[in-house]
């Protein structure tokens, strides 16, 4: 597997689907997406306030540019369509940076001090870019299920809907 067209790749599905759920969520008014719903994270609102939490403390992690704040659960944009508007910012973010790897980090190590328990981890460089997509899959799912419990079918959510990978049909 190239690792650098893996990074790319996901990099690219993160953004569509961002874009794919953050439509699907501005169908909803303000108090269904901040209704808790029992969700990990109570709420929609919620779920992506930290999904773009994770996504910024994993870049700083990655580019050593450390992201401050108080709490997993903390909230960093009130308003859904600053919300929107930095989770844009930061889809550009992380697929510029996964296009300026040159590949050799891959061979490394990535080493942070946890935020869950304050002890320095070391990961090989590839499991942590992995944790960076699996986290956004795994919270954005929880997202499409809260958008499917409000009436409000967010679509095709599989990587291989990617509309860069479409297949030549013939």
């Amino acid at each position: 597997m190239n690792p650098i067209e893996y990074t790319t790749t996901l990099a690219s599905y993160n953004r569509w689907m961002n874009g794919r759920i953050y439509s699907a969520c501005a169908r909803l008014s303000e108090d269904q997406r901040k209704r808790d719903m029992g969700a990990f994270f109570k709420s929609i609102h919620g779920t992506l306030n930290h999904l773009l939490l994770g996504d910024r403390l994993w870049m700083g992690r990655f580019t050593g540019v450390p992201f401050s704040f108080r709490s997993l659960d903390q909230e960093l944009y009130a308003e859904f369509d600053e919300l929107h508007a930095q989770r844009s910012k930061t889809d550009d973010d992380i697929v510029a940076w996964a296009h300026s790897l040159s590949g050799d980090e891959f061979t490394g190590q990535l080493s942070y001090m946890s935020v869950v328990n304050p002890q320095l981890r070391t990961f090989p460089f590839w499991v942590a870019v992995t944790q960076l997509f699996s986290h956004q899959i795994h919270h954005r799912g929880q997202v499409t299920t809260l958008l499917v419990q409000q009436g409000v079918d967010p679509g095709a959510t599989d990587l291989i809907w990617l509309p860069d990978l479409q297949p030549n049909v013939h």
